[in-house]
């Protein structure tokens, strides 16, 4: 049973790692790994130097620390809320509807929101006329257009880190809820002696996980709503890469990047595991 997706996994996830050759040469497709003439370092050297690499960086690691920070506060805060919630049928329902944009790709929910956060017809920029300010061109703002990608990030995907933190919520003992009410302890008091300590192992699970992400802040939302007014601020380095390689045919610097991102990735993973083992006994094998 595992047989085809390994195959797969060979074919799609390591067979493309020999192009990581590309980084060490003056890469020329028509002249192939073979032929291309070897530089060594020197790709590595060439991209430091650019004046955009620091700049990509720098957003790349605050656009997606800042997806970290809300990806975990926002999910556990919604499944507390919704653990409150008495109602079967109201508690299933408001689930089922976070969890829906979850399945959307971003092709479809960037259409969406370019029509949404329009300047001139956007249902956003027609509130905030409505009550006499100025519209704002969020996609074209580069003060603006970090926040958008962080918040469209987490409604995106809130839901499917609700449903774990749900899931979370279900282990733990009516028991211990019932000794506390005894005691005179209102929700409050129940959700902090209780509720969050028997969720801590998931918690600190998903958020030694998230390290792994610090290099990794969405290319496919980015490309679907940036544009070059934001790259000062919204350019990160899958995109960067994208531009470099593909469009501007510079593959041995663009590459030079990308394992650049995958080495770091890497450690990141790696410290992330030892840390999920550490603090949530979490282990692969």
């Amino acid at each position: 049973m595992i047989l085809p997706s390994l195959i797969l996994v060979l074919i799609f996830c390591y067979g493309p790692m020999m192009g990581i050759v590309i980084a060490f040469q003056k890469f020329i497709p028509t002249k192939g790994f073979t032929g291309s003439k070897w530089v060594g370092l020197d790709n590595f050297r060439y991209v430091i130097s650019l004046p955009d690499t620091i700049l990509v960086l720098k957003n790349t690691v605050f656009i997606a620390l800042m997806k970290i920070i809300t990806g975990l506060i926002v999910p556990l805060t919604v499944a507390l809320l919704i653990n409150e919630v008495l109602h079967k049928f109201s508690k299933r329902s408001i689930q089922t509807l976070i969890y829906l944009p979850h399945f959307l790709s971003w092709t479809i929910l960037g259409g969406v929101l370019i029509d949404i956060l329009s300047p001139s017809v956007g249902i956003v920029n027609s509130l905030i006329k409505a009550i006499g300010f100025q519209p704002i061109y969020f996609l074209g703002n580069n003060h603006w257009f970090p926040y958008v990608l962080v918040i469209t990030n987490v409604w995106k995907e809130f839901g499917f880190s609700t449903i774990l933190y749900l899931a979370a919520l279900t282990s733990i003992s009516p028991v211990l809820y019932e000794a506390a009410v005894m005691d005179g302890a209102n929700r409050i008091r129940q959700t902090w002696h209780i509720t969050l300590p028997g969720m801590r192992p998931i918690i600190i699970l998903l958020a030694t996980l998230s390290l792994a992400s610090v290099l990794n802040a969405g290319f496919d939302q980015v490309f679907v709503l940036y544009n070059p007014q934001v790259y000062e601020s919204g350019d990160i380095i899958d995109t960067y890469v994208y531009r470099m390689g593909l469009l501007s045919a510079q593959f041995g610097p663009a590459t030079a990047i990308g394992l650049f991102n995958s080495i770091v990735s890497f450690i990141l993973i790696s410290v992330s595991y030892i840390l999920a083992y550490r603090f949530a006994k979490y282990r692969i094998f």
